[in-house]
């Protein structure tokens, strides 16, 4: 089985009532992106504005060519504080995830997630969201 050619991973916060500078100051690290509900967002491709419908706290790993989850996962939580309680505290309040997109060249590809990088987002209430894109259109994404 080939490997998965790239990989992106973004951890996010999300909840109606979540204030961005929060969330920041609980993991004393600034994010890739923030916004507030009822923000007034303007999209960097198209232009477009629109209202955001919750707030969000995002931040992004660096892209992997080809796809390393595990590094993405490490490089992550290791801006962040370790304390799990500072965890609980916001993953009992707000939903929280590591978004992946998966880019295929082939319809066989794969990878492994470690037991550690699935113990680690376990053990801090994230959950992980995974899509997959294969074939040539992955190539444009």
């Amino acid at each position: 089985m080939a490997a998965v050619r790239r990989s992106a991973a973004t951890l996010r916060i999300m909840g109606d009532a979540l204030l961005p500078a929060q969330i920041t100051e609980a993991f004393d690290h600034e994010p890739t992106a923030a916004q507030t509900k009822g923000e007034m967002l303007v999209g960097k491709k198209t232009g477009t504005s629109r209202i955001a419908n919750s707030g969000m706290w995002r931040l992004e790993a660096t892209k992997q060519e080809p796809a390393d989850l595990n590094a993405q996962i490490a490089e992550i939580l290791s801006k962040l504080t370790p304390d799990l309680d500072v965890w609980r505290s916001i993953t009992s309040v707000y939903t929280t995830d590591l978004f992946c997109g998966l880019f295929m060249d082939d319809m066989n590809e794969g990878l492994e997630i470690s037991l550690a990088s699935l113990a680690a987002l376990s053990s801090r209430g994230i959950k992980l969201s995974l899509d997959i894109y294969s074939g040539p259109d992955a190539s444009a994404a």
